[in-house]
């Protein structure tokens, strides 16, 4: 669906729906200052074009926010940016530092995948907008490449608007309390930029009384009749500044609008007030309201600019066209409907490789990408069937593209094939880009559930399919992994479809080979009895890693849809590149289950009971990567007390997870023989060190009453526990504590004394539940404190899902959280 067009100088927004901020500190501030620093950035700068890349709530994706002077269909492969991605605006935001491209070479040479979707000459500044240690994003701006490059003074004006637009986005965060509204909502916004040419049409408005022959006009109205201040405000007045032959045409209006109620077009001529004889064309328009038949309300048009250029277009012994920024046809002179031979209303609206069926070639279409990235003129040379040349010359800014086409001698080349006529146009953006893209993307998928949501976002956009099916093999039975754009329940039949079953989503791994359907009789033709849904066509491709069969991908389309031999290949090259894809992500998935298998057998299955005390365990494992982690937490009961325990080993990797099993044992032994908190770590890190595992790790251990509440604490470079207390009050225990666990054999870790009273919660947790990128570990610290003082009394069973809520939602999460509570009852009570 097209983007309507604002007034020059505007913003568009097609962000969708945005969270409920009613405030002027959330969504529309940020807006409003992000929208003001890319105009100003092109203003400032002479840049062509600058975006904006929002973090995400999550910090793990950077996303297109706000965009001036460059086409979002353009930027549709670069929507959502990873943080870790090798691209120049993650590098920017990771580095806190700029990244200058001067142009393709460098582009090249530093990030190759930017080329993969964008390989044009453009030179680009990538800036951090940042303040103090907070990041918040990226502006980017663009220049056309050039051997110059960008100016420097050029750059340090985009360094100051980053540098005033992150300070506003710190004030704006620090008044909008808990919601953080510097953070993207998915969508983005188009900002206008004023057009270098004047208004093309002057408009102003007027009340005629017909009864009476007032006439009241505004101060645009009043200038584009030409009347001087001062002037009675009557019909006669009016005509008295009209072409001395349009002044009976005029007043015979009055009757015109009594018998017909409107006035429609009245073409009348206006004469210059210094009396040289110039004259200017105006319009009249107007309706009389039902409820005043006495009145005519109206419009007057100067459109003199206008009409005049489009007349001397019109005029023009050559063809002229224009395109807007995403290049669709705004406007054609009867020269272009000639030479084209195709009527302006079939090319209107249109993009130009979609009207003209014999431009539906990628690499014209990448003429239009080449010229508004690059913003420098460029030419080709089409073939008209039957053997009809013409020469395409195009010259864009940030509007859009004007262009020309002129018969040109045939090349040295053989002209298309005669059917190409008939040939439908391929992938909007060119498929070639999307299996460049769709290659690139999946090297960074790394589950079958993302392998699947990164096709399903590729290839449906790129060849303007609305259904999308993935299945893979298990047990000798198709299982459906994704589907998108299928009615409910439709696809439930085929579940678990054996690999003997005559369909064609089988049939197509069976035999190695795609199978394509044209049309729905096509499809039923060959299968007689197939349920069919409201698609007209389809495209049936096997999913074959390595000789094995993995699975199988169905495309539908709603249309009728003859296949080309290009589309065809396309679509078999991109079904291999999925087979590897599912078949890595399935091997990662089954690994990842015994890895997590494994370091959960290391855990507690169940907390002990005990009277007097209740305690609430919860472990997260990390939502990205491979390796596992070395968190774990314990609850042991002694003679001398209960013994809490939390530690953490350094590292994400199965010896990390080992050596957490290994040290959770020791500790258990050890304050099971040994006795005292202090001894029981002293221990625990001599056995660390002989070990020599070349791993360190953090541990804090409590040895708690629960007749009194009284408890020892000992502490190895572990983050300090909260208290609760029964009136909600919360406190960070900032213990001493002793180094890190292998570091130093002789190492001692001094005891502390504190007190949990009746009603008081104390929480131990690893730094996974506090640590977030870019912040200070107190500050992640304090906020699980004041999320702990704030919630609600009840159960320690809803405490810890609700601390750990937020971590638990995301899914890029990168380090293990653990976290153990523990509540003081009366001895004997209820033990929850």
């Amino acid at each position: 669906m097209r983007q309507g067009v604002p007034a020059a100088g505007g913003t568009r927004a097609t962000r969708g729906a945005r969270r409920g901020w009613g405030d002027p500190d959330g969504a529309a501030a940020r807006d409003a200052l992000l929208a003001g620093a890319v105009r100003k950035a092109v203003q400032s700068s002479e840049a062509y074009g600058c975006v904006m890349y929002l973090r995400s709530r999550d910090r793990r994706s950077l996303l297109l926010s706000t965009v001036a002077g460059v086409p979002v269909s353009l930027l549709s492969g670069f929507r959502s940016l990873p943080v870790n991605g090798r691209l120049p605006v993650p590098a920017a935001y990771r580095t806190g530092r700029t990244v200058y491209l001067s142009g393709a070479e460098e582009t090249l040479r530093r990030f190759p995948q930017l080329l993969m979707g964008l390989p044009y000459a453009f030179a680009t500044v990538c800036v951090p907008v940042t303040a103090g240690a907070e990041r918040f994003g990226v502006l980017c701006a663009f220049w056309p490449g050039s051997a110059q490059g960008v100016a420097p003074s050029a750059r340090r004006h985009l360094r100051a608007i980053a540098n005033r637009l992150g300070a506003s986005l710190a004030t704006l965060t620090g008044r909008a309390g808990r919601v953080d509204p510097v953070e993207s909502d998915g969508g983005t916004a188009v900002v206008e930029l004023p057009a270098a040419a004047g208004p093309a049409i002057t408009v102003g408005l007027f009340d005629w009384d017909l009864a009476t022959g007032a006439f009241s006009a505004d101060e645009t109205a009043r200038e584009v009749l030409g009347l001087p201040a001062g002037t009675p405000g009557t019909v006669d007045a009016v005509a008295e500044r009209l072409h001395p032959a349009d002044r009976p045409e005029f007043l015979a209006a009055a009757e015109e609008v009594r018998t017909h109620g409107r006035l429609l077009g009245l073409h009348l001529r206006v004469e210059d007030e210094d009396g040289d004889g110039r004259q200017r064309p105006v319009e009249l328009w107007g309706q009389v309201p039902g409820t005043d038949a006495g009145h005519l309300l109206g419009v007057v048009l100067d459109s003199r600019t206008g009409a005049a250029a489009a007349g001397a277009v019109e005029r023009l012994p050559h063809a002229v066209f224009s395109l807007d920024p995403d290049g669709w046809i705004s406007y054609v002179n009867h020269r272009t409907e000639l030479l084209l031979e195709t009527s302006r209303e079939d090319l209107l609206g249109r993009h130009p490789w979609d009207a003209l069926p014999w431009l539906s070639d990628p690499s014209y279409e990448d003429r239009y990408r080449a010229a508004m990235l690059s913003q420098q003129p460029t030419s080709f040379l089409a073939c008209c069937p039957p053997e009809r040349w013409l020469a395409f010359s195009l010259y864009p800014d940030a509007h859009g593209v004007t262009g020309t086409v002129a018969p040109a001698a045939a090349p040295n080349r053989p002209p298309p094939s005669p059917d190409t006529r008939s040939t439908p146009a391929p992938a909007s953006v060119g498929a070639m880009y999307h299996l460049l893209q769709l290659a690139g993307l999946l090297t960074q998928a790394v589950t079958v559930s993302e392998v699947c949501e990164t096709v399903a976002d590729q290839i449906l956009p790129g060849f303007g399919g609305q259904q999308l099916a993935i299945y893979v093999i298990r047990d000798n039975r198709l299982h459906l992994a994704l589907e998108t754009g299928y009615p409910d329940g439709f696809l439930d039949e085929f579940e678990g479809t054996p690999m003997r079953a005559r369909l064609p989503g089988v049939e197509t791994l069976n035999t190695g080979s795609p199978i394509f359907f044209e049309s729905a009789h096509d499809l039923s033709s060959a299968y007689p009895g197939i349920p069919l849904d409201e698609m007209s066509s389809w495209a049936f491709l096997p999913l074959i890693a390595s000789g094995h069969p993995v699975g199988s991908c169905i495309l539908g389309f709603e249309e009728p849809r003859p296949f080309t031999t290009e589309e065809r290949g396309v679509l078999t090259a991109l079904s291999g590149l999925i087979a590897q894809a599912l078949e890595r992500a399935r091997l990662y998935d089954t690994e990842f289950a015994l890895a997590r298998g494994l370091q959960h057998a290391l855990l507690p299955h169940r907390l002990p009971k005990i009277p007097g005390l209740a305690t609430a365990a919860r472990y997260l494992p990390g939502t990205i990567g491979m390796e596992i982690g070395g968190d774990w937490y314990d609850v042991i009961v002694t003679a001398q007390g209960i013994c809490l325990v939390i530690g953490d080993v350094e590292g994400h990797s199965v010896a990390a997870a080992a050596l957490m099993g290994q040290l959770r044992s020791a500790v258990r032994a050890f304050v099971t023989s040994v006795g005292r908190p202090e001894e029981v770590l002293a221990r625990t890190n001599q056995l660390l060190t002989d070990l020599d595992p070349g791993l360190l790790a953090s541990c804090l251990l409590l040895r708690i009453d629960p007749a009194d509440g009284r408890a020892l604490a000992v502490r190895a470079g572990h983050l300090p526990p909260l208290l609760r207390h029964a009136d909600g009050r919360t406190e960070v225990l900032d213990l001493p504590g002793g180094p890190l666990l292998g570091i130093d054999r002789t190492a001692e870790y001094p005891v502390s004394s504190l007190h949990l009273p009746p009603g008081a919660v104390l929480a131990l947790y690893t730094d996974g539940l506090v640590e977030e990128p870019g912040l200070e570990i107190d500050l992640g610290v304090d906020r699980l404190r004041a999320a702990l003082a704030h919630a609600e009394a009840g159960s320690l069973e809803a405490l810890a899902d609700r601390l750990t809520g937020d971590a638990r939602r995301s899914k890029h999460r990168a380090d293990d959280v653990a976290l153990l509570l523990t509540a003081r009852t009366a001895a004997g009570g209820p033990d929850s």
